[in-house]
């Protein structure tokens, strides 16, 4: 059985055809500058093809994923009929969509009615679910997962925020969290790692990258996470702020005179890594300006460090213990160094590094000792996979 996985953006598409027979990847690409000049990007059969192609819309972006996956020479599959489902990823289905869902035509009126929540993300994934329907046809399944489905089972003390609770009831203003499809992944896969059964695990799982979360996982379930309605909460990450006294906002809206638009962009563009540094949103540009006495780039990783760390210790205490800590996202399976330095002051709970373990790079595995009571693990991530295992469950039923 073969699922197409299918992450669009305003302007792009992300593919990749897994056969869910042994959960190999037979292609991928990227349709970029879709609505532009159009850009194709095609990886199949261990070679790559690049190329200028017009894509007015996002139809017309499928019609050429199909093409090539069915093409002579690029192709891996004869016809588009051997593509038993597709797996679309979606950043936010509020508390409507709480799992991965089979989708008709009234629930993507449905999902549409939703954009606010994540009015960046949510109008592509809804443009990408009608592309596939109108090129497809109504007989190929379309199922959405919801970066947010993995979070929506917490609970409400951690979920609730402290303000009037009309606002929850009138507005479904919440914590949602994000990267949870990542994170219910890689707990998964370090289960798997340890040889444990993940409901007698308590597990801390740190997405790192330019975007950035934690997230507590007790028994295979979210218990807290560290963004909250809007990716823009939790640690400092490449430009958003993390978490702040709500009332600085406002100060600097008064003193500045800024729109909450203006002072929204701030927090999301300006801040975090890049407000800090003045030098870069990328850590590894941070890594080099420190190594050069850059005071501002040391003091920007010091507290995504501290920051990071305060999450661990605190979604510890909320499970009462953690028995694995994974690393992983672009920071998280890379920066051998970070990782060395989150964990250092959680020698506390019985943390011991294996640094020739941590120094590779590549493959999960455990960085940890074999005497380390908590066992630090690195598990590159996989979000397409676990779309696709999510799409394949629910054809299944």
């Amino acid at each position: 059985m073969k699922i197409l996985v299918i992450n669009a953006g305003s302007s792009s598409l992300k593919y990749q055809l897994i056969d869910m027979e042994n959960e190999n990847v037979l292609a991928k690409g990227l349709c970029d500058r879709i609505g532009l000049d159009g850009k194709f990007v095609h990886n199949a059969n261990g070679e790559k093809l690049e190329m200028d192609h017009p894509m007015p819309n996002h139809a017309e972006a499928i019609k050429v994923v199909l093409a090539h996956l069915t093409d002579a020479k690029w192709g891996v599959i004869k016809d588009v009929a051997e593509i038993s489902a597709v797996g679309h990823r979606v950043v936010n289905g509020g508390e409507v969509f709480v799992e991965a869902t089979l989708m008709d035509a009234e629930k993507i009126d449905t999902l549409e009615s939703l954009t606010e929540f994540a009015p960046l993300h949510n109008p592509a994934a809804v443009t990408g679910l009608r592309a596939c329907l109108e090129v497809m046809g109504a007989d190929v399944p379309q199922v959405t997962v919801y970066d947010t489905a993995f979070h929506y089972g917490m609970p409400k003390t951690a979920a609730i925020y402290p303000i009037p609770y009309e606002y929850y009831e009138k507005y479904g203003i919440r914590r949602f969290g994000a990267h949870g499809t990542s994170h219910g992944y890689v707990a998964g896969e370090c289960a798997k790692l340890l040889g444990k059964d993940i409901k007698d695990l308590k597990i801390v799982t740190c997405h790192l990258g330019n975007g950035s979360s934690i997230t507590a996982v007790d028994g295979g379930r979210c218990v807290d996470t560290s963004m909250g309605f809007t990716p823009l909460a939790g640690v400092l990450m490449g430009t958003r702020c993390g978490d702040i006294d709500p009332a600085v906002a406002m100060f600097i809206m008064n003193k500045e005179n800024l729109t909450p638009d203006e002072m929204n962009n701030i927090m999301n563009k300006k801040s975090g890594a890049l407000g800090l540094s003045g030098v870069s949103n990328d850590f590894r540009d941070l890594d080099a300006a420190a190594s050069e006495g850059n005071e501002r780039a040391q003091l920007a990783l010091d507290m995504f460090t501290y920051q990071v760390t305060k999450y661990i210790g605190s979604y510890a205490a909320a499970m009462g213990g953690v028995d694995a800590i994974v690393f992983t996202a672009g920071i998280g399976e890379n920066n051998n160094v970070m990782r060395s330095d989150i964990v250092k002051n959680l020698k506390f709970l019985g943390v011991e590094m294996n640094e020739e373990e941590n120094s590779k790079r590549g493959e999960a595995r455990v960085v940890s000792t074999p005497e380390s009571k908590v066992k630090v693990c690195v598990i590159p991530t996989n979000e397409e996979l676990a779309i696709a295992r999510q799409t394949l469950a629910v054809i299944n039923k």
